[in-house]
This record gives structure tokens, C-alpha cells and sequence, in this order.
């Protein structure tokens, strides 16, 4: 079975003004429901994350700062947040959520998290909509459980997954993959294992391309037993700050690529939605609801 990590949580609220558009968070899980690819008996609700799995990823000292919202005002803005205890709680929500999606992925070959992704956080620090770094968190539970021994991060949000590089710089246990927009967001980039760096306007042809070379060849010299997918759908051509050229088709057979692969060679993979901004929300929902249609298709 699929299963889901969802909670209402996901779509906690922010000034109306807030360019993040949270609302595909209640209306992805709808969407799915409506046209039959899940029902409420994929969804689960993740609890709250154990302060010692934070602190297995994150600095106390950043950590302290966050529980007890004292971050500083620059500190704050470099998160692109309001920052509330409403929002740490959907924070460490989202991070329970991916922990529980590995454990399913490791039973069913395959789990989704509805949110997640946020790869801009560092060990020290947030970015760019991210305060903790859910797949850097799930890949060293994974790892202290001994639930894995070689993790594979497929990173493919146009932005460069730059705090799951940093946290994993030193560990030879986690390879870190990145495709990304070379002049996007971050400015300045973190070195992952592999980062490929895509122009602007990059389509479908070239960017698939790259993708079926080198995720092959990664999974031989890697040989991983795990894989984190980061699926963010801010790739498309619609997006108001991805840069790229994808079309709807590209980012769906994108996923396949993916997904294909993990399922012909039995590698657990746990996925995370990412990013999606297009100026239709219609875009952005119909690109994340692929990757569940996907999911249920080839692996149940």
C-alpha cells in the first residue's frame, strides 16, 4: 500500500501576501482523493519529532534558538518565515513525517511525504522557506538504526539542494546528487557528491537526457540502499522562479525515470514534494499529483 504522510498542519497559515503557496497542501491530498489514486486509508498523520533525532542533524545552539523562537531578525529573514510556534511545530511535523515515510518505504518500496524537501536547511541555520532539513534527519535515522548503509540523495528541485550538501559534506555513507538551476537560488552553492548545473530555459530533451545518463551510473558505483527523492515541481516552464523550460510531460516522465529505477533494482525510495511555483495553481497540483499516480502505477 501507499502510504502518505499528511496532517492539516502542513498548511499552516501565513500572511495572505506570502508568495509560498501553502494551499497545495490541502488541495493535493483532495485532488487525489477525488479521482480515485488514493483513498483515506493511504493518509497518515505523522506525531510530533523527538528532540534527539533533531539534534542527530541540527546544532543545539540552533536548535535552542528555534524551540524558544529567538532567532534574530536577520536570522529569520534568511528563512523567508514568519517565524511562530506554530510553525516550528509544522516543522518538526513535516520531519517526523519523513522518518515515518522511510520506515513505509523500507516496507512497501515506496512512501510519499506531501511536504518535506526542505533542503535549504543547514546544520546551523535555515533558508529559503526551510527551517530543518527533513531528508538529512530521515537519512541519519536511517543510518543510526542501521536501517541503511548507503543512502542516495536524487535531488531535483530546480534549487540546489545547498543544506543537505553542507550536513552531508564529510559522510561518505550519504551522496548527495544535485540538478539545478546554475543561476537560481542559492547564490552561492554548497558542493554536493554530484551537482549538475542546468542554463536557463533548459527543455525537456536535454534535461532528460542528463538525468537517464547519470542516474544510472550513480546507482552502479553507489550501489545505495536507500534513496531520498526530492521531487519539487518548480523544473516547469510555468514556474514564476525556476528558470527552466519542463513541460508537464517532462516533469512527469522525470519521476518515472526515477521511480522506474528504484523499483527494477528493489531500492527503497522515500519521496518529498519540494517545490512548485506556477502562477496557476492548477500547474502546480496536476505536476505533484503525477508523482502519486506514478507511484501507485508502477509499484502497486
Amino acid at each position: 500500500m501507499l502510504k502518505i504522510a499528511w496532517s492539516p498542519i502542513y498548511a499552516h497559515p501565513l500572511p495572505t501576501n506570502h508568495r509560498f503557496p501553502m494551499i497545495k497542501y490541502e488541495l493535493l491530498p483532495e485532488q487525489l482523493l477525488y479521482e480515485g489514486t488514493i483513498t483515506e486509508s493511504n493518509l497518515f498523520i505523522p506525531s510530533l519529532l523527538e528532540e534527539s533525532a533533531i539534534l542527530d542533524t541540527h546544532e543545539s545552539i540552533y536548535w535552542e534558538k528555534l524551540k524558544h523562537l529567538k532567532l534574530s531578525r536577520k536570522e529569520e529573514r534568511r528563512t523567508g518565515f514568519p517565524l511562530s510556534a506554530a510553525l516550528i511545530e509544522r516543522e518538526i511535523t513535516i520531519a517526523k513525517g519523513s522518518i515515518l515515510t522511510a520506515d513505509y518505504a523500507l516496507k512497501y518500496g515506496i512512501s510519499i511525504n506531501i511536504a518535506g524537501g526542505t533542503h535549504h536547511a543547514y546544520t546551523d541555520r535555515g533558508e529559503g522557506f526551510c527551517l530543518l532539513n527533513d531528508i538529512a534527519i530521515a537519512a541519519n535515522y536511517l543510518l543510526k538504526n542501521q536501517l541503511a548503509q548507503q543512502i542516495l540523495v536524487v535531488d531535483l528541485d530546480v534549487h540546489q539542494g545547498n543544506g543537505t550538501a553542507q550536513i552531508f559534506q564529510n559522510n561518505s555513507k550519504v551522496f548527495t546528487f544535485s540538478m539545478h538551476g546554475a543561476n537560481n537560488y542559492p547564490l552561492h552553492k554548497e558542493k554536493s557528491d554530484l551537482d549538475i548545473p542546468l542554463g536557463d530555459g533548459t527543455e525537456d530533451a536535454h534535461y532528460l537526457g542528463l538525468l537517464s545518463h547519470h542516474l544510472p551510473l550513480l546507482l552502479d558505483q553507489i550501489e545505495p540502499d536507500f534513496i531520498f527523492y526530492q521531487a519539487g515541481v518548480d523544473v516547469l516552464k510555468t514556474d514564476k522562479l525556476g528558470r527552466l523550460g519542463l513541460s508537464q510531460t517532462a516533469c512527469k516522465e522525470r519521476d518515472r525515470i526515477v521511480l522506474e529505477a528504484c523499483k527494477r533494482d528493489a531500492i527503497p525510495v522515500a519521496v518529498s514534494m519540494g517545490g512548485g511555483y506556477s502562477a496557476r495553481l492548477a500547474d502546480i497540483i496536476e505536476a505533484h499529483a503525477n508523482t502519486y499516480r506514478l507511484a501507485q502505477w508502477l509499484f502497486f
